[in-house]
Parts: structure tokens; sequence; C-alpha cells
């Protein structure tokens, strides 16, 4: 996490709750420093405790007396003063299932006993990291109501940079992704731009427009903070029950992005962020994810986005494949005209892959990468 991220979340509250006073200790001993902390032995004792100070955030142990973990979880997220606080779960139970009910429950991370501190740490501030900018989010129209004119554009770069900060909590949870984010807002802004061209696209794609969805872009893939580690991080090929959850990082991310869409008024790029979110991974011919969406109907900023983040992850290294070369890259994709991309998308792309190519080559991590890019 970088220094202004580190800067702002410094000093945030911490309800720690757990029975035994080892974990206790081991969790003061390593955040102490950083956060004020709260700390309470049992379920009932954590209730109180937010009753009298409101936390950032809570570490929630789930094998407790009397009133496990899971029951004071349900009792934090059924109160609207404290539903919106983000829960970690700490707990030996590594049971799917067990995971499973803890998120739908409300929270937001699990993590398995005995816990490496450096990770109880970095989950922390990645998740201290969510609440400030739905905070903001949240925020945002009171704040623009409130500034003047000259303050523009100073707004604009907060807006920036809380986009940023959102996005990049879905890199912080997959380690693969990198610089993924900025080249496939670069490669969309390219197309874009390439379609405004085009007599079919020149009066739907305006500056405007264009602006809107190249500002969306980077939180196409911010519904991946719901997917549980173990699915998230597996290095393996997913089975048929990890890869629907897998899917389903669609829908988490559409229904962030509603959320605050709503706290908004009028014109917003969430609702371009919402439209990326939930469509990337819908196909031309109606065989994608999540709603089987074929041809126009699925919306432009979905398409585009659907060829920008395929070219991205083809030319990647991941844990299961080596890289692809630039070449094979447009090969792949010239084959999945009028199947996986809308046909004119590609048209676009054919013409201006010189362009990728060299974004690609200006943010990719490794040399390895690049090479492959090179040919």
């Amino acid at each position: 996490m970088n220094t202004l991220n580190n800067g702002l979340i410094n000093g945030a509250t911490l309800l720690v709750v757990d029975d035994t006073p080892q974990n206790i200790d081991i969790l003061v001993d390593a955040l102490g420093d950083r956060f004020s902390l709260i700390v309470a032995t049992n379920g009932k004792e954590a209730l109180e405790a937010v009753s009298g100070e409101m936390p950032d955030l809570i570490l929630l142990d789930i094998m407790m007396p009397e009133m496990d973990g899971y029951e004071t979880c349900a009792r934090l997220k059924s109160d609207r003063k404290t539903e919106e606080i983000p829960v970690i779960f700490l707990s030996a139970l590594t049971d799917i299932d067990e995971m499973t009910k803890g998120f739908q429950l409300g929270a937001v991370d699990y993590i398995t006993k005995p816990f490496n501190v450096r990770e109880v740490l970095v989950r922390v501030e990645t998740h201290l990291a969510v609440k400030m900018a739905r905070d903001i989010l949240e925020n945002q129209n009171e704040i623009l109501e409130e500034l003047v004119v000259e303050r523009t554009r100073e707004i604009v770069n907060t807006q920036d940079i809380t986009i940023r900060m959102a996005a990049s909590l879905a890199e912080t949870r997959d380690n693969e992704t990198g610089n993924h984010i900025i080249r496939t807002q670069r490669y969309m802004k390219r197309i874009a731009m390439g379609l405004k061209d085009r007599e079919e696209y020149s009066s739907v794609l305006n500056p405007r427009l264009i602006e809107l969805l190249v500002k969306s872009a980077p939180l196409h893939d911010i519904g991946k903070i719901g997917v549980p580690d173990a699915i998230l991080l597996k290095p393996g090929k997913l089975d048929n029950e990890e890869f629907s959850e897998m899917k389903r990082h669609t829908l988490y991310g559409m229904n962030a992005l509603l959320k605050a869409e709503e706290e908004m008024r009028g014109e917003s790029f969430l609702q371009y962020a919402r439209e990326i979110a939930y469509t990337h991974h819908e196909k031309w011919d109606g065989s994608g994810y999540p709603q089987g969406l074929s041809g126009e109907d699925i919306p432009l900023s979905g398409r585009i986005m659907a060829l920008a983040d395929v070219y991205d992850a083809l030319i990647s290294r991941r844990v299961y494949k080596e890289p692809y070369t630039h070449s094979k890259a447009l090969s792949l994709i010239s084959e999945g005209r009028g199947s996986h991309f809308d046909p004119q998308i590609v048209d676009c792309f054919m013409e201006i892959h010189e362009e990728f190519r060299q974004i690609a080559l200006e943010l990719m991590e490794s040399e390895e990468e690049r090479e492959a890019v090179r040919r």
C-alpha cells in the first residue's frame, strides 16, 4: 500500500474481539503502533464496545462461548449504526461452507489461524482503504455542492484518487494484476477514440462520454474484493463450484457501485463503472456471464472493456500460463470476432493494435512480458 494510503488510515480505531488472551496480545503488538485499539473478549463485550465508541474496522473471532462471531456479526449488521463497519473474521475454521456463511452475514474478509501478523496488517490496511473510498464516494455529492468553482480541479483530482484507491483494492487482493488496471484504462481510451471516428459511433462517443468511460474503467474488477481468497488466489484451475463463485465478482461490483451511485444526482461516472463491472465478461454470441447478453444488448462500455481485458490477460504472465506474444494475442482476438467480441470493436483494435503494444511495453512489470509483447 502506498504512502498516501498509509497516511490516511494511520490512527484508525480497530475493535479486536477474541476470547484467547495470547491472540489478543499478538494482535495488539502487531497493530498497536499504527492504530487505536479497543479489546473485547466475547461477543457481548464487543456489542457494548461499539455502543460507546464506533470503530473503523472489527477483527472478530468466530469460536467464542455464549455468543459466537457469527451471531455477533449478524447483530452488528442488523443495526443501522454499525452495519457499515467492516468485519474481518479470525478463525481456525477452513471449511468453504463456514467461510461462505461469514461472507453471507456481511463480513468483508476471513483470516485463518494461526495467522501471520504481516498478513493481518495488510488485510486491515486494505479494508480500511475500502471503507475510506466508500465513505468518500457516498459523501461526494455533498462535497461537490459545497466547493466553489475555483476548486473544481481539486475535486477532479480527489475523485481520480478515490477511483484509483478503490481500484487498487482488487489489485491488492489479486497479486497477479500489477499494472493491469492502468493498462486496461489506456486500452479502453484508445478503442473509444478509434470508434468515435467511425460513422456508427460518432454521435454516441462524444468527448464527455469517453472521459466518463476512461474514468470508470479502473473499477471493472472492484467486485473481486468479495471473492474469498481461497478461490481468488488459488494457483490451479478452479472447479465448477469455485468458478461459479468467481463469476459473482461481476455482481458484487455492480451492487457496490449501484449503492454509491444512488447517493449521487445527475450524470455520474458510476453508471458506466457499474455497467463495465457487470458486463465486461459478456460475449457477443451470448455465451458469457453473468446474464448471457448478446450483441448490442451488451452495453458498449462492457463490450470495449471485454476486449481490453482479454488482450491484457493474454500478454500477461499467470500462474497457469506464460505470456502470449502480441502476434498470438492478435490472432486469438481475431478468432473471437463475432463470437466473443463485437466485430466492429475487433476491427478498430486491429487498426490500432500497435498503440496497444506500446502501452504494454511501457507498463508491463517484467522483462519476460515485454519481450513477448515485442513479438
